[in-house]
């Protein structure tokens, strides 16, 4: 447990001040024949059972995944090259807000399918983008 004692803090001191919880997952995936163990370790200051622990990080990563794909996927996010200043932050404000636009959309279009249409047809983006909330 010496990863939890910081290298340039006074001795004694703590480096995750209100430490409640280790808690280590591990994920066993299987795919084009293999199989792979990934370890991934959490601190949490709130009090954890297993299983606790366990569906507060698949709800991260569930959550992670999912916008990350559609980020990628509608956007090309990982494609990216504004890299400086608050460029990022804000194109990702922009992106997030689009794709809060999208999902409320009512057809069986992809969200890759309203962005295009919505770029190529200004009539479908303005009667989104006025849609009531």
């Amino acid at each position: 447990m010496d990863w939890l004692r910081p290298g340039r803090a006074g001795p004694g001191a703590h480096r995750f001040p209100g430490l409640v919880t280790i808690g280590v997952v591990e994920a066993e995936v299987e795919q084009k024949g293999g199989t792979t163990i990934a370890r991934r370790y959490y601190v949490s200051s709130a009090p954890l059972s297993a299983r606790q622990l366990l569906q507060a990080t698949r709800a991260h990563w569930g959550i992670e995944n999912r916008l990350h794909w559609v980020m990628d996927v509608v956007f090309h996010d990982d494609l990216m090259r504004l890299r400086t200043r608050h460029g990022p932050a804000n194109m990702a404000t922009i992106r997030h807000a689009a794709i809060n636009i999208f999902k409320r959309i009512e057809d069986k279009a992809s969200m890759k399918v309203r962005r295009k249409t919505a770029a190529w047809n200004d009539d479908y983006l303005f009667s989104d983008i006025t849609k009531a909330a």
